[in-house]
């Protein structure tokens, strides 16, 4: 086996742009991913909306004056919710996160928590 030298081509397994080839590729998918996103925001906006203005009007129905305000809440915090799903892109959300991670790592741990429990049972019911 001879020693290459600095004149042969570099070997298909040895190539050193292989490292910014993925970088650019997972970059690539990134995009592609954040762009599907973005298509179905206004949908998910939509329906976010939709399910506030239900709680709003199933609020009266509810025992209580403290169920029914509190549901109002909640439907105001939905609207505000389908709101900003609405106006913000995939970018600008993933960066609220991030700045709020910063902020509250406990939180964000409890909620990654709840949230991959939730995705656990609903595949396991699958």
């Amino acid at each position: 086996m001879q020693n290459p030298t600095y004149d042969d081509p570099p070997s298909p397994l040895y190539s050193g742009d292989g490292a910014s080839q993925a970088t650019s590729r997972a970059a690539e998918i990134g995009q592609k991913a954040a762009a599907a996103i973005d298509d179905k925001r206004d949908a998910v906006a939509r329906g976010i909306a939709s399910a506030a203005s239900t709680l709003h009007a199933q609020a009266e129905d509810l025992p209580g004056e403290k169920a029914a305000r509190a549901a109002h809440s909640a439907a105001a915090a939905m609207d505000r919710a389908a709101d900003y799903v609405r106006d913000q892109d995939v970018t600008a959300m993933l960066s609220d996160v991030q700045q709020a991670a910063k902020r509250n790592p406990g939180v964000v741990i409890l909620a990654a928590a709840a949230l991959g429990f939730l995705l656990a049972r609903a595949l396991s019911r699958n």
